[in-house]
């Protein structure tokens, strides 16, 4: 069996002949198993044991169990307990939930602590055949096809390879005792249902089941590396071409991959490719995204902005990304789209900058009627997002002088009259 694993961490490179590395320790055949083989390739191992007092003095058991090995084989032995039920009440959380939380927590403090390049746990390819089967009942996608990884962050899975009767067949031919969880020959956890009721059905059905899964979950994860690949070509994008993904025959994956990032679920994904042209849908992390003629735009939802008033003269700050100056000077008429230069004379402080809002008009430089500022956004092809942030400043008569970056109102504009004029600068 140390062949197999052997090339297994191998391939998938999960561990390094100088490292020191934990082994998570129940006493359980799986984990035992796991200790022998790697402290007898020679691997330097320190054990990591938690005792969750679960299950009175069969958790006490077990612990005295993983001392006593462990002083048998020269292994230090690092150990835990945890109040788990005091935990879980605390946080409204499993108890299941609640020891894995604890667990995982403690195992990465204490590689810390001992410089570990990481900490081994002992799932089996029995425990990957179940966990494919529990994501497909789930409803899953690709990723849930291809089951448990054999590298999670400092999480490593040696035994991925092997099944429990393998691992069972090695502690026998070596004559290791351990010791058994009773919860685990309970069907009352849906995993426990899956192994004991769903998985011996599935052997009547056809005995090669469970390596028929595993070499399913193998080709997903190959599908899945290529399919990464690919999505990371556009996930820093904040803008999404929809018809450069023509190419790959569907959408919808590269959308969803990337789109999950900022909070979006399947469901969102899907009603985003059906939507017309201004349809915007806001994730739980705060982000919005923007179906806009055949793209998609994301970016963060907008935050209610304060109005900025400007009495008079000088610089004033919007917020983080703009900041205006505001000065009167000799006649000149600026061409810089974020500069705007007004009559003097026709402009009123106090001045307020603010976001459009329903109903604004203005009267656009060159034009003698007035204009809806909705429709002069559209007219420029302006979309959602940046109508929503579109800024104007208006001054004492309630009169829109600068769409601004945009367009500057004819009544405040300078003529050959002009004696003065107002410049406000937006600085990005």
């Amino acid at each position: 069996m140390w062949s197999k694993v052997e090339q297994y961490i191998q391939r998938n490179k999960l561990l390094k002949e100088s490292g020191l590395y934990l082994v998570a320790l129940s006493g359980g055949a799986d984990s035992v198993a796991l200790l022998l083989l790697l402290k007898e390739a020679g691997y330097n191992v320190h054990a990591a044991h938690c005792n969750f007092h679960l299950r009175g003095e069969e958790s006490d058991r077990d612990e005295r169990f993983c001392v006593e090995l462990c002083r048998e084989l020269g292994v230090e032995l690092h150990r835990a307990h945890f109040d788990t039920h005091e935990y879980a009440k605390l946080h409204q959380v499993s108890i299941e939930m609640a020891a894995r939380e604890l667990r995982y927590r403690w195992f990465d403090q204490l590689c810390d602590d001992i410089g570990a390049e990481g900490v081994c746990v002992a799932h089996h390819s029995d425990d990957l055949v179940e966990t494919v089967l529990l994501n497909m009942v789930r409803g899953t996608g690709l990723r849930g096809l291809t089951g448990i990884q054999p590298r999670n962050g400092r999480v490593l899975r040696p035994l991925l390879c092997v099944s429990r009767a393998e691992i069972e067949a090695y502690l026998a031919e070596r004559g290791q005792t351990y010791v058994t969880d009773s919860t685990n020959l309970e069907a009352d956890v849906l995993r426990n249902k899956m192994r004991l009721q769903v998985l011996p059905l599935l052997r009547k059905l056809n005995p090669a089941v469970s390596e028929n899964i595993c070499r399913m979950a193998e080709n997903a994860k190959e599908a899945q590396m290529v399919l990464d690949a690919l999505v990371n070509m556009y996930r820093d994008r904040r803008v999404l071409n929809l018809r450069d993904l023509d190419k790959y025959g569907s959408s919808e994956y590269i959308v969803f991959e990337w789109l999950k990032n900022f909070g979006f679920n399947g469901s969102q994904v899907h009603q985003l490719l059906l939507a017309d042209t201004g349809r915007v849908i806001s994730s739980t992390l705060g982000y919005d995204v923007l179906s806009d003629r055949g793209h998609l735009l994301v970016e963060p939802s907008l935050k209610p902005l304060k109005a900025l008033r400007i009495p008079e003269e000088g610089t004033y700050i919007l917020n983080e990304e703009n900041r205006f100056k505001v000065y009167k000077s000799a006649v000149y008429v600026s061409k810089e789209p974020f500069t705007a230069t007004l009559d003097a004379e026709k402009v009123c402080f106090p001045l307020t900058v603010r976001r459009v809002e329903r109903g604004d008009w203005m009267q656009p430089y060159g034009m003698k009627g007035k204009k809806l500022l909705s429709d002069l956004m559209t007219d420029l092809k302006m979309n959602l997002f940046e109508k929503r942030r579109q800024l104007v400043v208006v001054d004492a008569q309630d009169r829109i002088v600068w769409l601004v970056g945009l367009r500057t109102d004819h009544r405040a504009a300078v003529t050959d009259a002009t004696r003065e004029v107002v410049t406000i600068s937006c600085q990005r």
